[in-house]
């Protein structure tokens, strides 16, 4: 996707103004009205990706609750949070291409309109079938909704302040996906579970009211045809079938020929993604971006760091629960922390990034991810730590993600050219939805059912893994760069 040029026959009295004055929309931002008008786009906009992301963890701490409700399998019910991780991750590049073509605004609508009507699907479903599907459909909605949300936006800033309104745009995101679980434990304590995804239907409904009026269709005038279909099912595909063999293989063996077809699947099926995206008329992906040093490796770490990051989400709520035997909104009053100190901290991190560079600043929040889940690992038991061991592992790990997810989401485009803005976004989006994916198939893997004598034992390990991911993915950022600036000759 790329920012739009602002179309023919726009009709709004801001364009035939500009057009008068042989101005263009970005010149129209010295006039106050102009700005108020590009600042409540970025809200609109902002508020589409928060409901959207929202869904991304709120679903989280209702994991034990909707397995007693359905008496369902954690092995099946971790189909809950993958199905819209994989839908959402697969479709949302292509969803970009498919804006360019038809326009911004009006795909931008649709995905809200669809992900308003499959939430209420979510919340009214008879039976843990029925959620995993509406689910998948509604991360095909949430797709076309968040590439849009961002191409909306930036044609509406100027280069300069282009930075600060991604900042912003990645802040609600953050923001949504941390507090996620602490809204989902009041709703399910005072309401029900259902009510994780029929909240979502007045808050798309008020996007859609406002959205109606305020924003403008932008399409790109060359945009011809749809991304390739196949690359889109195997961005899927290759996910969810190493997602089948980790969240399965402990109940069904790890030799099981079902577990290694799975696993083989995942390996076969990455390079015929390769080829076929390096041969398509019209790929899903352009591989020409990973050839920019810095957006490589921005992808990768987002990948490790969305495992460690959706992983721990997943992993608290079921340890209070299950070992501390919490309620859930005991639970979410104990890590009300987390979020707090995540939308704190998220805005001056993207100022810091901006002022010291991004890879210092995310090996900052890295380091201080691992030490607060290292802690856990070394120190939580089955007797309730809370002031001395748990808030304050809550309010570092808080402080890291909001350091580290804007950051990312900045990071991720910075190195491109602004016609590849919102594409590159999409990408970054995308790998860190797939890390969630895999998140949560470690989780079930090492977790599964926890039992009375071995779920200590078992969240240690979880632990000390996400914790050792955590650092990683700073590690990946900081150390090529380090090498980089100790060895100038060194090309990218």
């Amino acid at each position: 996707m790329s920012i739009p040029e602002w179309t023919t026959g726009d009709p709004s009295p801001r364009a035939a103004t500009g057009a008068a004055r042989g101005g263009t929309a970005l010149d129209e931002l010295q006039d106050p009205a102009a700005r108020r008008h590009a600042g409540r786009v970025l809200a609109l906009s902002s508020l589409g990706v928060f409901v959207v992301f929202l869904d991304t963890t709120i679903v989280n701490v209702a994991f034990e609750t909707i397995g007693r409700s359905f008496h369902t399998t954690t092995g099946h019910l971790s189909w809950v949070l993958n199905i819209y991780s994989l839908v959402f991750a697969a479709a949302l590049i292509p969803a970009g291409r498919l804006a360019d073509r038809y326009g911004r605004k009006r795909v931008f609508l649709i995905g809200m309109t669809g992900f308003g009507l499959m939430s209420a699907l979510c919340g009214l479903a008879p039976s843990a079938t029925v959620l995993i599907i509406a689910r998948g459909l509604q991360g095909a909605f949430a797709a076309l909704a968040i590439p849009t949300s961002l191409a909306l936006i930036l044609p509406e800033f100027s280069p300069a302040r282009r930075p600060a309104a991604i900042g912003t745009w990645g802040t609600m995101a953050a923001a949504a996906a941390a507090v996620g679980p602490t809204l989902g434990a009041l709703l399910i304590e005072y309401v029900s579970w259902r009510w994780i995804f029929l909240v979502n239907v007045p808050i798309c409904a008020l996007v859609l009211v406002v959205g109606v009026r305020l924003l403008r269709d932008t399409r790109e005038q060359g945009a011809r045809g749809i991304p390739d279909p196949l690359g889109a099912v195997l961005i899927a595909v290759i996910p969810a079938a190493l997602s089948l063999g980790i969240v399965e293989g402990p109940s069904w063996g790890w030799s099981s020929p079902r577990v290694v077809a799975a696993f083989f699947g995942a390996v076969v099926l990455l390079p015929v993604f390769v080829w076929r995206t390096r041969t398509a008329a019209r790929p899903v992906m352009d591989l020409a971006l990973f050839k920019v040093h810095q957006f490589r490796l921005v992808n990768v770490a987002s990948l490790v760091f969305g495992l460690a990051f959706f992983g721990v989400l997943l992993s608290n709520f079921v340890f209070l629960q299950t070992v501390w035997h919490y309620t859930v909104l005991i639970a979410a009053l104990a890590c009300l922390p987390n979020p707090v100190m995540t939308m704190v901290t998220a805005r001056p991190a993207t100022r810091l990034a901006h002022k010291y560079g991004h890879q210092v600043v995310f090996l900052t929040g890295a380091v201080l991810f691992a030490l607060a889940q290292g802690a856990l690992a070394l120190a939580v038991s089955t007797h309730a730590h809370v002031a001395t061991l748990w808030l304050p592992a809550m309010v570092v790990t808080g402080i890291s993600l909001g350091i580290n997810l804007p950051t990312l989401s900045v990071a991720s485009t910075k190195p491109l050219p602004p016609a590849q803005f919102a594409v590159g976004s999409a990408i970054n989006q995308s790998f860190r939805q797939l890390g969630a994916v895999l998140g949560v198939s470690l989780f079930t893997a090492i977790v599964g059912a926890p039992g009375a004598g071995t779920a200590l034992n078992a969240f240690h390990d979880v632990y000390w893994l996400f914790g050792a991911l955590g650092l990683l993915s700073g590690l990946i950022i900081y150390l090529p760069q380090l090498r980089h600036t100790t060895n100038p000759t060194q090309t990218a």
